[in-house]
């Protein structure tokens, strides 16, 4: 469908294929570096996203910036998206069909950028990405293959506004499924082993040379 992830990004700032286009302020692409092995895949863009044009810019996205930041990253070194990418009226819940509609650029996404890792924030990403109904609280925490790279689902960093910050029991389910990213992160990264020394090449052996009696003709002596 589109040649490049530039291609897409342009298709979807215009795009009007479901009922959001007509209550957006503006498309949220993605944030972050699209060369890095980590990706971050949200639900929907909330009304600060919607009003500045990036994922997680509000609460949520400072708790994400502080998680980060507990393994030594920050956003230029991963990229952030969301399954749809126009905020739904009310921050209310995407429906089956706009995520369906809307499923081909977060496609797109993962196939342009090919991440080694992605990290699905809460339920809709998370049964988006695996494919099947599942509850986060579930699967949380444990290794997934899907998309070409290593699922890693965990709960959406709201979960843990909701439960009173960082002092709540579910952004320590966070903080250790982000300790679990960052190991598997650091596998991807693993130096190459060394290359064997190259051969030296053999000297040749030269015979030695056996010196060889000047001849004389006879007749020259008379």
């Amino acid at each position: 469908m589109w040649q490049t992830l530039d291609e897409a990004r342009v298709e979807a700032l215009g795009c009007t294929r479901c009922r959001l286009s007509a209550s957006r302020t503006q498309v949220v692409w993605l944030d972050g570096n699209p060369d890095s092995d980590l990706m971050f895949v949200g639900e929907a863009p909330g009304f600060h996203e919607d009003r500045l044009g990036k994922p997680f810019v509000g609460a949520a996205g400072k708790l994400l910036d502080g998680l980060l930041g507990t393994i030594g990253l920050d956003r230029s070194r991963c990229v952030i998206c969301n399954v749809i990418k126009c905020r739904p009226p009310g921050n209310r819940n995407p429906e089956a069909d706009e995520i369906a509609t809307c499923s081909p650029y977060l496609r797109a996404q993962i196939e342009f950028i090919r991440p080694t890792v992605i990290v699905t924030l809460g339920n809709f990403a998370t049964r988006f990405l695996l494919e099947r109904q599942v509850s986060i609280t579930r699967v949380r925490g444990q290794i997934f293959r899907a998309f070409g790279a290593k699922v890693i689902p965990t709960l959406h960093p709201a979960a843990a506004l909701r439960s009173g910050g960082v002092g709540s029991p579910q952004f320590a389910l966070i903080r250790s499924d982000f300790d679990l990213v960052q190991r598997e992160l650091a596998k991807g990264k693993a130096p190459a082993p060394a290359a064997a020394p190259a051969a030296v090449p053999a000297v040749p052996v030269v015979p030695p040379v056996t010196p060889v009696e000047p001849f004389i003709e006879q007749g020259s002596l008379f």
